[in-house]
């Protein structure tokens, strides 16, 4: 099946310091927040982005939608490349790509009732016709009733002020929906019904969703694929239950640990990450993530580790796997 969306060897920069203050400390000018990523994501189905926090997965969505700019590789959408275009050229690309942000709240509009946040979409595109039964629409694909259009932000619960993300997101039937952390602070219930709110959209709309995320529980039930980045790199990507059954990454298996269920019967091994993850400016020799493992050798600092294939597009980059 061809792509819906294709990241090629992507980099992104930020500059750090000046070049002669950079030169005077010894530091470098700039940090990756995001180094020669690739993967792909077909249309209809659910990826996810996994890691840590400042393993660069919001830096790379912001990427794909053109709200920071990339330094080196590309992105396409549909088959066109999208990455370096201007504005205008982004326009129709946004109308097919839309972005749930991870605070709910705070993506709303205090000032505005729900109907000119729901609105507002339309309006940008130039879609004005028939808005009040358009909006009646959108609450009813998210499971609220209509007289929610009056209703401000601040009178919403934590949950119905992510279903108004959720309908604002699909107002225009997106290819590709970016779900930035989409059950943070909601309770383990109201997840659930969150999720099952996407997936049946995606049923209904044949939506694309690539997620961003540290929750592994979610990731296990709803992507079909995935990719584990650390320190802006992708360490481990594949299909998710082949990556859950068989993670090969040592960092991937700290993760998949981490979220293990609490059981005081179960035998399994519980593998933790050693220290604080480093800093972008001073990355670690050799593999990135061997100041943190356990299982390091001595080829791991001082050599960054080759990329392994596996089968069915199950890959990751380190010298002693599990």
């Amino acid at each position: 099946m061809t792509a819906l969306l294709t990241v090629n060897d992507l980099t992104i920069r930020f500059p750090a310091a000046s070049r002669i203050a950079a030169r005077l400390s010894g530091q470098p000018a700039f940090i990756e927040a995001v180094a020669q990523v690739s993967f792909a994501l077909e249309a209809g189905k659910t990826y996810a982005l996994v890691g840590e926090s400042g393993s660069g997965k919001t830096t790379l969505a912001r990427a794909i939608v053109g709200l920071v700019p990339t330094h080196s590789g590309q992105i396409e959408f549909g088959g066109q490349r999208i990455s370096g275009l201007g504005e205008t050229a982004l326009r129709p690309v946004r109308r097919q790509i839309a972005m749930m942000f991870q605070d709910p709240m705070g993506s709303l509009s205090p000032r505005l009732k729900v109907q000119s946040i729901l609105a507002e979409p339309f309006k940008v595109h130039g879609e004005t016709a028939d808005l009040d039964r358009k909006i009646r629409s959108l609450l009813a694909d998210v499971g609220l009733p209509a007289h929610f259009a009056e209703r401000y932000p601040h009178q919403l619960s934590g949950g119905q002020a992510r279903r108004i993300n959720i309908a604002r997101a699909i107002a225009l039937r997106p290819k590709l929906i970016i779900a930035d952390e989409p059950t943070a602070g909601l309770d383990v219930s109201i997840q659930g019904e969150m999720l099952n709110l996407m997936r049946a959209l995606q049923e209904k709309f044949g939506t694309a969703f690539l997620m961003i995320t540290h929750n592994l529980h979610v990731v296990r039930h709803v992507a079909d694929r995935m990719a584990v980045m650390y320190l802006g790199r992708i360490v481990e990507e594949g299909d998710t239950a082949a990556i859950f059954a068989r993670p090969r990454h040592r960092y991937t298996t700290a993760l998949l640990s981490a979220n293990l269920k609490a059981d005081p019967d179960s035998s399994t091994q519980i593998i933790e990450a050693e220290g604080e993850t480093p800093s972008l400016l001073k990355r670690p020799s050799g593999c990135e993530f061997h100041p943190r493992c356990s299982f390091k050798h001595e080829i791991c600092r001082n050599e960054m580790p080759g990329e392994q294939a596996m089968a069915q597009g199950h890959r990751f980059s380190c010298h002693n796997p599990a």
